[in-house]
């Protein structure tokens, strides 16, 4: 049946019994989705992807029925019956099952629009009440959902790597057009050494029952705050997407929040999740999970690349969100999940702050920075600017120890929380490096010293536009550059593999990826 007859004659208001007023078409890469006044009715398209395969009458119709008894856990209400779409002796489609039957559609009760999850983000009416209920609800159906016999192998580190492996397989020919090969290569690698060091948890995992009959597309659209809370639109096509770890569904929606820029609303639902389940374990499998399923949205979205009818305009956009899915993955794949410690060092407008601005973006690290710290320690205001004499003021000796004191002090209480820190400062001196070595040591933690070099030229230019900024709390001005290079003893103190150089004026961004892949790295070999 060709697509043509099937948008034709569904898209008509007298197709259907209940006629309504108008009828709107919705596509997917694997449905069409058509809104008819009160109800909507879902047509699997005959597409293989190897993941998914409707290619068959009989197929359809049992994964037709599978929708529907799959979501009835969540949306008991929403979810009607499943109805044949027949051809008539003229030709015509029809919904009277007594004729040749051509396909079928999911019957399905309309849900208000303005109750969905993600309108209600958007209004700023989702608050850490509303993501308690909904962490509420998907911890009960997580503990009522089934476990055990095929479901616990869905949980198995064969079927895990093979879920990845599949992935990277059918994203190859995506590499620089949808993903940058450095994060398909950082991700690959990351996979494969969270696999092998985390073999014993994950086999754990199994065997505590956390491998569940799950929805499998926790995202936002898929979220109705009405009356009841409604989950609706699980996947059916496949088992192995659907059962899964709860950990994963957790962080399946955790990262769509993320990607639609609601960091903090992610962190309630955590927060409340573990509330209802009780599963602390599942913080170590967050990152690993929101990783696998950013890097599946953005395969899934770069799948519609492949099709020819899409306008060159559609295109772009397609490939703008996929690229931003695959940014995400990479994201979680780089995010520390034990502290270090790590300096920046370096003469003024060597551009410091905006590597550990970046780099901290990727790894999760909290950012102390010296020159906000050094006034709010003496009661200024960040933007306010004090243009001293080198070494004089708010600049001066007993000052900036106080300053750097505090910096590590502060660090100490969050790396004692788990947490990265970079500690954003000029660190010229061995004495004040020394304070952040010694406490690396004593907590046992990675350290890291990032010193960052800048021809003058670049350096003045810099300095010069920093000047016009309102909101930049950096005093640092060419006149005293001099003096600061008279002052700055060379780094020479660091064990090689824990001190790294960078000109930030000759492709930084590169030696950003090769820092994250050296710490990251470095932290998945320590857990071995």
């Amino acid at each position: 049946m060709p697509h043509s007859s099937i948008i034709e004659s569904m898209t008509r208001p007298d197709f259907y019994p209940h006629r309504p007023q108008t009828v709107e078409l919705v596509q997917t890469h694997i449905s069409f989705v058509f809104i008819a006044g009160d109800y909507v009715y879902k047509v699997k398209k005959p597409v293989n992807f190897g993941f998914l395969d409707f290619t068959t009458l009989e197929k359809r119709k049992f994964y037709c029925e599978e929708e529907l008894r799959l979501n009835k856990r969540l949306a008991p209400s929403i979810y009607l019956d499943v109805v044949p779409i027949a051809q008539d002796e003229q030709g015509r489609l029809t919904l009277d099952g007594a004729k040749k039957i051509v396909n079928y559609a999911v019957r399905m009760k309309k849900l208000p629009l303005d109750t969905m999850l993600k309108i209600l983000l958007a209004r700023g009416r989702a608050d850490a009440k509303i993501m308690d209920a909904v962490a509420g609800k998907i911890a009960r159906f997580h503990q009522e959902a089934e476990t055990g016999g095929v479901i616990d192998e869905m949980g198995s580190i064969k079927t895990i790597r093979h879920n990845h492996e599949e992935n990277f397989a059918q994203t190859e020919k995506y590499i620089d057009v949808t993903i940058p090969a450095y994060q398909y290569r950082f991700i690959k690698d990351y996979v494969e050494g969270f696999l092998s060091v985390n073999k014993q948890f994950l086999e754990k995992r199994v065997a505590d029952h956390k491998i569940r009959d799950c929805h499998g597309d926790l995202h936002l659209e898929h979220i109705c705050i009405a009356d009841e809370i409604m989950v609706f639109d699980c996947i059916e096509f496949n088992e192995r997407f659907r059962m899964s770890d709860v950990a994963a569904e957790a962080a399946f929606l955790t990262m769509d929040l993320d990607y639609n820029g609601y960091p903090a609303q992610a962190r309630d639902f955590v927060s409340s999740y573990l509330k209802y389940s009780g599963d602390t374990d599942m913080n170590a499998l967050l990152n690993f999970y929101r990783c696998y399923y950013a890097y599946v949205r953005g395969k899934v979205i770069s799948f519609r690349l492949d099709q020819k009818e899409i306008p060159e305009a559609d295109r772009a956009e397609i490939t703008k969100t996929a690229l931003k899915y695959f940014d995400l993955a990479y994201t979680y794949a780089a995010r520390l999940e034990k502290p270090v410690l790590m300096l920046t060092a370096g003469l003024i407008g060597s551009g410091k702050s905006y590597q550990a601005r970046h780099l901290a973006q990727r790894l999760g690290a909290e950012v102390i920075r010296t020159d906000v710290l050094r006034k709010e320690l003496l009661r200024i205001a960040p933007a306010e600017k004090h243009h001293e004499s080198f070494g004089q003021g708010i600049y001066a000796g007993d000052i900036t120890r106080k300053t750097y004191e505090k910096a590590v002090e502060l660090a100490a209480e969050k790396i004692n929380q788990g947490k990265p820190v970079i500690l954003d400062a000029s660190f010229k001196s061995r004495s004040d490096r020394a304070l952040a070595v010694d406490l690396a040591g004593s907590l046992g933690v990675p350290l890291y010293v990032i010193e960052c070099v800048c021809p003058d030229n670049i350096v003045k230019a810099r300095l010069e536009k920093r000047m016009l900024e309102s909101d930049n709390p950096s005093d640092g001005r060419w006149e005293i550059l001099q003096e600061q290079k008279k002052q700055y003893e060379e780094i020479n103190e660091i064990p090689e593999g824990s001190y790294f150089k960078v000109d930030t004026s000759s492709q930084p961004e590169i030696f950003r990826r090769n820092m994250i892949r050296t710490v990251k790295m470095a932290e998945l070999q320590n857990k071995e």
